[in-house]
């Protein structure tokens, strides 16, 4: 499949086995040479660190030593090193004797500031050392008041920018959004067809003697068995996984539950795509969001191969008998993959441009694509994914028909103009609706173009299908009060990881439990 650019959510057959963990970070800013490096989040409040280099600071000044100031408070050496190291937070009691005896008042110790850009650097330098994210990379500690000035600000700069970095990678639903936002605009610049992957599947199609037809189950094992892969079926494949690649060992792991009801080809494939293609780590969520629609991508292109779905497609134009359940029969493979795939080819090699839905039977949208000028509802940060399609769309009506066999057809006028849809219900729950469309001058072209269901949508105008009627809202809006059914994902961030919603940790003992040992 292709257009996966979906609300996020854990990946499934394709990604490979997690090479690392995104680590959330602190503030981040940025060094200049020469530069007072500060934290963005200011001074805030004094503590252990700042005190004890105000006490270092205050001591230098003043020409004393360490074992100087020890004696005239009554403490050892090493005790003065502790706090001025920010190890020990010295008592009331001992910052009175050493603001005493430094000539300066308590408060100056207090004071949260820097005194200058050294001791911000030095500060700042220490405090990311201390944080879980520099602890997580098993990095040594570094001695900071020993660093030049000009190696100090390196330092501080490499944290800033490895914390903008994993921040990114933390994925918030904001970047998320983002992310998918240009992902769809990239896809749309290309009419949704990637004459490279598509080359790749025909290369790979060739290599295991595919001619026509849907692709075997032993066609696609061959897939695999060309590239050197052994496959195993296993019943404990980790959780938070649909297929596990081990590339030191060449092995695929698929689950062996068949209850399920996946195609085992598609996974199969799919796991082997970010493969084939050559990904690397994921730099940011929007590189992974790419992977994922490449890898989806060419597993669709092997199942339903350009060169025969594109002779098959022309000859149905020629007859205007155009369908998705055509392209679904003739393959052996799942409406949403049918429906993903026409969107691939359609404008690249049949001059339509289209539109393409997934709606959760709620009515929030939950993947989308078009070329054809459809209007999408979108959020500020123009992201369509998440946001509730009008229901006057032939996506939300196909819930409201009783006859789930066949396809739903229906013509929408909108303010962009006049669009007509074919949708289907998913099985399984009837939780999802698959709808795929053109605008009216190229509806000639497809089986079902005769139907007479017809609807309006006004949207974005809210009194299309947001707002309730006047008359209901006078009557009601002040004598009821609902209790919304909120989504457990509703305040939830993006799952973390370079694989977002991967456990590494149960990834790594799976592959530990499974990894073949040599013969004795």
């Amino acid at each position: 499949m292709t257009n996966d650019t979906a609300a996020p959510a854990p990946p499934g057959a394709g990604e490979r086995g997690p090479r690392g963990d995104a680590l959330v970070a602190g503030g981040v800013g940025t060094v200049g040479a020469g530069a007072a490096a500060a934290p963005e989040s200011g001074p805030g409040e004094a503590d252990a660190l700042s005190i004890g280099r105000r006490i270092r600071h205050y001591r230098t000044e003043r020409g004393l030593t360490l074992a100087q100031l020890g004696a005239a408070v009554d403490r050892a050496a090493s005790q003065i090193s502790a706090f001025e190291n920010g190890r020990r937070e010295p008592s009331v009691s001992l910052l009175r004797a050493c603001a005493k005896e430094l000539g300066v008042t308590v408060a100056d110790l207090l004071d949260p500031r820097p005194v200058d850009a050294r001791q911000a650097l030095e500060l700042e330098a220490e405090r990311n050392q201390e944080s879980a994210l520099y602890s997580s990379l098993g990095l040594p500690h570094v001695r900071v008041k020993s660093q030049p000035t000009e190696t100090l600000e390196a330092i501080v700069g490499l944290q800033r920018a490895l914390g903008r970095v994993l921040e990114q990678r933390a994925a918030t639903p904001e970047e998320a959004r983002r992310a998918n936002r240009m992902l769809r605009e990239q896809m749309r610049a290309k009419d949704n067809h990637f004459p490279d992957i598509e080359a790749a599947a025909a290369g790979l199609l060739a290599t295991v003697g595919y001619d026509s037809g849907p692709l075997t189950q032993r066609q696609a094992a061959g897939v695999a068995e060309h590239l050197g892969f052994t496959l195993h079926y296993v019943p404990d494949l980790p959780r938070s996984t649909r297929s596990v690649l081990d590339e030191k060992n060449n092995r695929i792991y698929l689950s062996n539950d068949t209850s399920a009801g996946q195609d085992a080809r598609s996974q199969l494939l799919t796991t082997l795509a970010s493969h084939i293609l050559e990904h690397t780590t994921p730099k940011n969520f929007q590189d992974f969001l790419l992977q994922r629609v490449e890898a989806n991508y060419l597993a669709a292109a092997l199942l339903v191969p350009e060169k025969s779905a594109v002779a098959m497609l022309q000859t149905a134009k020629k007859n205007r008998q155009i369908s998705i359940e055509g392209l679904r029969d003739q393959y052996g493979v799942s409406y949403e993959t049918a429906a993903h795939r026409f969107t691939n080819l359609a404008t690249a090699h049949l001059d339509l441009p289209v539109h393409f839905m997934k709606v959760h039977n709620s009515g929030t949208i939950y993947k989308a694509y078009s070329n054809d000028g459809l209007p999408f509802p979108t959020d500020p940060l123009g992201s369509v994914e998440g946001q509730y399609g009008c229901k006057r769309f032939t996506s939300r009506t196909v819930f409201t028909t009783e006859d789930r066999f066949s396809p739903y057809f229906q013509y929408t006028d909108t303010p962009a103009g006049t669009f007509w849809c074919t949708a289907r219900v998913l099985p399984g729950g009837g939780d999802f609706s698959i709808s795929v469309g053109v605008p009216f001058q190229h509806v000639k072209w497809f089986w079902g173009q005769d139907t007479p269901h017809r609807s309006e949508s006004r949207c974005p105008d809210p009194t299309c299908c947001r707002q309730p009627p006047a008359e209901l809202a006078a009557k009601w809006e002040h004598a009821s009060w609902p209790s919304a059914r909120t989504h457990a994902s509703l305040l939830a961030a993006v799952p973390p990881g370079v694989f977002p919603g991967v456990d590494t940790t149960e990834v790594y003992q799976f592959l530990e439990r499974h990894e073949p040992h040599p013969p004795l």
